[in-house]
């Protein structure tokens, strides 16, 4: 068994020698042997003395998976390396979905990225940093016949996975609080959260999408597609896709990762629905909208539950102030909804001989109609309409109150509040 380490890591180590003799040639290419120069970098890309340099250079270094400057380049903290496969697995889209394939990166002085490439170094299907995280006797082996200098090299090479200094926070970071504990009145039931930028996922993603935009099968398939031919794959289309650019001229000064993809960082398109419904016809052959508003799913069920409340007599309380807010207020909600989804018509449905509606809610809901006809246009900035559609709307409301088992007094407190509550929707309708 010893005897195959120490074959294992003489080939490891030609490995290791093959990477410093490279970067030695590069650096003496244009210099003429005679050259000082050239005899001070044969003796400083020795392989002793240069793991010896590296192993203390490693040290203005970090290899993270999560970094701080793509959140604002002028922050000064501490940044993270969490292996996604230790990262709970839990049912959203994040770091813990990569396992263990993934891109490390690394951050800090970028004069000593060298190391880092030699550390990137496989041997095997394993990195030179796999192997000294797992304290590999093939590369004690193959670093120095001397076993403490070995694991003190090892140790060095290491450490590069671990945040320098204790976890700091900046003032420049993003910053949440989160409620851990049941009262939000509570400072101590809040956890202060410092979000920090995923890197090893955002680099997937960057790699998945130039993939799909890119690749020569992409390129080939969507080719097929404009030419009506079949193809041997299909392609991928991000729509609204955009890009943001981290660490401007200089992105190697965010991280090593942002740096290979040229500061570029996608951002996939976060956009609310678009509203299509397979039956957005214009009200016509009617004189009110709000018989449909009402026999609508939401509408009705916010009604029954606001019957079903007022049906049990509660006390005239805080809580069943804020209660019938609630659902008023939802109701509203409901409305507005309704008649957004009627202004998507096309301009001038309501001048139809077919619509007998009433003029105040013609004016509230074919709002396009105003930029082609000007009498309509001045009736609707007269603005008398308003009142009419909130009276109508409060109407529709009392009439299912007012067959509740209540005393006249209880009405009119009902009646009151949703009135005053209806005096919110006004500005709405205004605009």
């Amino acid at each position: 068994m010893k005897s195959l380490v120490q074959e294992e890591g003489r080939a490891l180590r030609q490995l290791m020698q093959t990477f410093i003799g490279d970067r030695l040639a590069a650096k003496v290419e244009k210099l003429e042997p005679d050259d000082p120069k050239y005899a001070e970098l044969q003796a400083q890309y020795q392989f002793d003395n240069w793991i010896e340099d590296a192993a203390r250079r490693v040290g203005q270094l970090q290899v993270v998976t999560h970094t701080l400057k793509a959140i604002h380049p002028d922050a000064k903290g501490t940044n993270l390396f969490v292996p996604p496969e230790n990262l709970p697995d839990i049912p959203v889209i994040g770091s813990h979905l990569l396992g263990e394939d993934y891109a490390t990166d690394v951050v800090g002085n970028a004069a000593a990225l060298d190391v880092y490439k030699f550390l990137k170094l496989e041997y095997e299907g394993k990195t030179l940093l796999a192997r000294a995280l797992e304290k590999d006797p093939v590369l004690l082996a193959a670093l120095s016949d001397d076993p403490d200098q070995a694991r003190e090299w090892v140790q060095s090479f290491a450490a590069i996975t671990q945040a320098k200094g204790s976890h700091r926070s900046s003032t420049r970071a993003k910053q949440v609080y989160w409620l851990v504990g049941e009262d939000p009145t509570q400072d101590d039931d809040f956890h202060l959260l410092a979000p920090l930028y995923p890197s090893a996922l955002v680099h997937r993603i960057y790699q998945r999408i130039q993939h799909d935009r890119f690749s020569d099968e992409a390129k080939a398939a969507r080719q097929a597609h404009r030419e009506k031919k079949p193809a041997e794959t299909g392609y991928v289309d991000y729509l609204h896709l955009a890009t943001q650019k981290l660490g401007g001229t200089k992105p190697q000064n965010i991280s090593q990762l942002n740096s290979e993809r040229g500061g570029n960082n996608y951002l996939l398109a976060s956009l609310p629905p678009t509203w299509h419904s397979r039956d957005n016809r214009p009200p016509l052959h009617v004189d009110s909208v709000f018989p449909r508003f009402m026999r609508q799913r939401q509408p009705r069920g916010l009604m029954e539950t606001l019957q079903a409340f007022l049906r049990g007599n509660p006390p005239a309380n805080r809580h069943t102030r804020l209660r019938v807010d609630a659902l008023v207020d939802a109701l509203i909600e409901e409305l507005i909804l309704f008649s957004a989804h009627l202004h998507q018509l096309e301009p001038g449905w309501s001048a139809e001989p077919e619509c007998r509606l009433v003029e105040a809610e013609q004016l509230w809901l074919d709002p396009g109609r105003a930029e082609q006809d000007e009498a309509f246009s001045a009736r609707r900035s007269a603005g008398d309409w308003v009142d009419e559609v909130q009276n109508r709307f409060a109407n529709q409301v009392n009439r299912a109150l007012r067959e509740l088992p209540v005393g006249d007094h209880e009405q009119r407190e009902w009646r009151r509040r949703i009135d005053r509550k209806l005096n919110a929707l006004r500005e709405v309708i205004d605009d």
